[in-house]
């Protein structure tokens, strides 16, 4: 049994009710399985709720509260639900679809219906809907030492890494019953003697766009050990969000990384041997040019050909790349018979509707699509495609287990012209 405050306590006993004192159950046999000595308090939270795929067991089943109290809080019986803390500021990750566009993105009415009932019933519970998988962009920004949790794993990496606070890749359920108590197991990147590194990467490769870095990620996670904390040193230039965004996408594909420190960008590694700190470096990997073209290699599908579906978006896009992909589109049309979405969040939309960015893309026969991506929509998005084209790491090596369509990969400029074309003239090297 961890460490329990007087306020633990009296939410276990079930003083606070019984949806608190399920949450909180969980939170205790999920420290004693993990061997945590105590709890902390987390301020902030995204979850990855709705009618995702994951509910499908429940099939049929329309009693959410039944749902939510065997999934999300491990327990026979419901519960009625009730308020999540007021003292974590929660809101929902990427959803099971856009809830605009069914028709557009091939999501069935039932889907649809449910995914929104489902976020109604936990946002009069205090989760706000935001549905996006980059929430920095819309003002979910961590400080140095905060606690958070967060299904989305980029977000985990991100947060850590950028904003120096202090989170781990839970499951969903353990994230849940977080945002309802407040509190979580204090292990992994909760501690602050788990976080000095331990493995140094340095890059002797192009390391210049939202592109190179997507690669840089996905190439360190599969060369480094499992379960180490790499930092990232030498000569590191125009390091921006969008960059170290899909940089942090990758890397969680491809190992189990949830820290990367960056000497002079992480704010716990503004020099190298703040990052190590009482540590030793275990591990070294020199990234070359010909290991992030072996890493292409593994992402994109070989030649080139006819494309009927482009998505570009994940991670969620910010106001700027829309703009630029506006710019590109100014004027042009979409090749008859190929389907281009470009995924971002509702704030940013709106930003994007003002801006006159929206009209724009919807006038190019392109959609400008909210809240989620093809990946999470599972196959019933994308079965049709007979050849695809997507300029996220993440997305593009995913994919490929949902379909036996060729997956073309490449940065957004490539994308969008694939979809103007009709067609994939190849990767660049």
């Amino acid at each position: 049994m961890p460490r329990l405050t007087d306020d633990d306590r009296r939410m276990l006993d079930g003083e606070y009710g019984a949806f608190r004192q399920r949450a909180m159950a969980f939170n205790v046999r999920y420290a004693e399985v993990l061997g945590a000595e105590e709890m902390c308090r987390v301020s902030r939270a995204t979850l990855f709720i709705g009618a995702q795929h994951y509910l499908d067991c429940y099939a049929g089943d329309e009693n959410y509260e039944k749902i939510f109290s065997e999934f999300y809080l491990c327990g026979d019986g419901p519960v009625a639900l009730e308020r999540f803390a007021d003292c974590c500021k929660t809101q929902t990750c990427a959803a099971a679809c856009d809830f605009r566009e069914r028709e557009r993105t091939h999501v069935s009415k039932e889907r649809f219906e449910r995914n929104w009932a489902y976020l109604q019933a936990t946002r009069e519970q205090g989760v706000k809907i935001v549905d996006s998988c980059t929430p920095y962009y819309v003002g979910w920004i961590p400080m140095m030492g905060e606690h958070f949790v967060s299904t989305e794993s980029s977000n985990v990496v991100i947060s850590n890494s950028l904003f120096g606070a202090m989170g781990n890749s839970d499951g969903v359920e353990a994230a849940v019953c977080a945002a309802i108590t407040g509190r979580t197991p204090k292990w992994g990147m909760h501690s602050g003697e788990n976080r000095f590194a331990d493995c140094l990467v340095r890059l002797e490769c192009e390391a210049e766009s939202v592109y190179d870095w997507d690669l840089i990620g996905f190439t360190i996670g599969r060369m480094i050990p499992k379960h180490v904390v790499p930092v990232l040193a030498g000569e590191i230039h125009g390091m921006e969000i969008n960059r170290l965004r899909q940089f942090c996408s990758s890397i969680s594909v491809t190992s189990a990384t949830e820290l990367c420190h960056i000497v002079g960008v992480t704010p716990e590694a503004r020099t190298l041997e703040m990052a190590v700190g009482p540590k030793r470096i275990e591990h070294e990997a020199v990234i070359t040019r010909k290991d992030c073209e072996a890493s292409l290699d593994m992402i994109c599908s070989p030649g080139r050909g006819a494309v009927d579906f482009v998505s570009v978006g994940c991670p969620h896009l910010a106001l700027d790349e829309i703009k630029d992909i506006a710019e590109r589109l100014n004027g042009r049309r979409v090749k008859d018979g190929v389907e281009l979405q470009i995924w971002t969040d509702y704030a940013t939309r709106a930003m994007a509707d003002v801006n006159g960015y929206t009209r724009t893309i919807e006038d190019s026969g392109a959609a400008l699509l909210t809240g989620s991506c093809p990946v999470v929509m599972r196959e019933e998005s994308h079965a049709h495609s007979k050849a695809m084209a997507i300029n996220g790491a993440k997305q593009a090596f995913s994919i490929r287990n949902q379909t036996k369509a060729p997956v073309y990969y490449g940065d957004m400029y490539r994308c969008i012209d694939s979809a103007l074309s009709g067609r994939w003239e190849g990767s660049r090297r």
